[in-house]
């Protein structure tokens, strides 16, 4: 019999995860090529040898998705597996469409069939879209775990940008290994708040390598999802964060809803900033989804750093970039804290935006008045700088989740935003993590 022939459709992470759970190894199928979206500059290369197995002794392809047809006319697909997150309904069900019009099949894998046993309990930790807070509340339970004198090691879903082979299994315990392991901007935004706090993550490309590494030291594993993704790993505790600034996306995005399905606990972030009538649709929406769902009201409470008034100045804001790219918000923590201190104006850097940073507003023209935080490669991290300092404004607030100024030089004061987990009245982490504790 001939083998079933499989285009993964991905964005270098779940895509990847998908292949070595179900298809590596297997004579069944013959992955003919990876597509790649939503991440700039992660075609045009190939899933190598030496993660794909026997099978692919020159590895698989990674084309662009939006070449789609015609990758469907070159290799003659049975069948598209969609192994991406944080699209819509209308988009994921448009996606099939075009797959389907070709002839082909559309599916996609269940949770079961790509989640790794762990030797150690898992809590997880996921969301219904990027931005929700997920990064915040994954620093939480492990303060209260290593309270309680846990080993927590934290992996991270996957962000292989760069070399395959090298990103195989990737150990994060002190800053310098942050340039060890040559990481952009996204991924540093990742992992430097974990090694800040004193603790250990893991990331990479094979997460079931990546786990048997980890399981080594850790009395707990603390899987810290990406974007609105569902756990590699078979979790004992599964919590998902929503986002009331999204109402109604818990219910609309993929696998936002799967999420809410398979968590043990929801957490509604960011309720002091909300409107409540908001707040009200996603805990009415999570009660429809899941009503055995324990439901938590948190609040991330802005801390900032930096000398400047920012009372009636002009000032650039840059935020987190996945946040407002793929994951459709249009003001972030820095936003917020702009206006909060009294600025007079937000400047708006598209005049200014160079290379990289202007095919990012091209991309995504909805952005709101901010400068995301781009930086993918030494090209993009570049242009990051080169925009910043051209803008003309009195100061910059820095949203991000790391020292962006340790990556680039800016040569205006700046305000830099972070933000912790703060959960409101009963129930709350500490008492939903106690059976974790003994």
């Amino acid at each position: 019999m001939s083998r079933i022939k499989v285009i993964i459709l991905g964005a270098a992470g779940r895509d990847f995860h998908n292949f070595n759970c179900v298809y590596r190894g297997n004579e069944a199928y013959e992955v003919v090529a990876f597509t790649a979206t939503q991440i700039p500059d992660i075609d045009g290369r190939k899933y190598p040898a030496e993660l794909a197995g026997d099978l692919y002794p020159g590895g698989i392809p990674i084309e662009d998705e939006k070449d789609l047809v015609a990758l469907m006319g070159k290799y003659n697909p049975d069948m598209c597996v969609m192994s991406y997150s944080d699209r819509s309904y209308q988009q994921v069900m448009s996606l099939a469409s075009i797959v389907n019009a070709a002839g082909v099949d559309f599916t996609m894998l269940g949770e079961s069939e790509n989640q790794i046993k762990s030797t150690k309990p898992v809590i997880s930790v996921g969301a219904v879209r990027t931005g929700c807070g997920k990064s915040q509340t994954s620093r939480r339970i492990c303060e209260i775990l290593r309270a309680a004198g846990k080993k927590v090691v934290a992996i991270r879903h996957p962000m292989p940008y760069g070399d395959l082979v090298a990103q195989k299994v990737q150990r994060f315990a002190e800053v310098a290994d942050l340039e060890k392991h040559k990481c952009t901007i996204e991924e540093m935004e990742e992992y430097e708040p974990h090694i800040m706090a004193g603790g250990v993550i893991y990331s990479g490309v094979d997460y079931e390598a990546i786990l048997r590494e980890a399981e080594k030291e850790a009395d707990i594993i603390l899987w810290d999802g990406g974007n609105n993704d569902t756990p590699f790993y078979q979790s004992d505790l599964h919590i998902v964060v929503a986002d009331p600034h999204r109402p109604g996306h818990e219910s609309s995005y993929f696998p936002s809803e799967t999420n809410v399905r398979l968590a043990d606990v929801v957490i509604i972030n960011k309720v002091v900033e909300a409107e409540f009538e908001n707040i009200e649709l996603v805990r009415d929406n999570i009660r429809e989804i899941n009503p055995d769902a324990v439901i938590i009201d948190a609040a991330s409470p802005l801390t900032l750093e930096g000398d400047v008034d920012l009372a009636g100045k002009k000032v650039l804001v840059v935020e987190d970039g996945p946040t407002l790219t793929h994951g459709d918000m249009t003001y972030g923590a820095g936003v917020v804290a702009a206006m909060r201190m009294g600025a007079e104006e937000l400047v708006d850097p598209r005049p200014w935006a160079i290379g990289k940073l202007a095919e990012t507003f091209e991309l995504y023209p909805d952005i709101g008045t901010l400068l995301p935080a781009m930086g993918y490669g030494d090209e993009q991290v570049a242009d990051l700088e080169k925009t910043i300092n051209a803008v003309e404004c009195d100061a910059v607030v820095i949203g991000t989740p790391i020292d962006l100024s340790r990556i680039v030089k800016i040569d205006k004061p700046t305000v830099r935003v972070s933000y912790e987990l703060q959960e409101i009245g009963t129930p709350n982490l500490e008492q939903l993590l106690a059976k974790f504790i003994g």
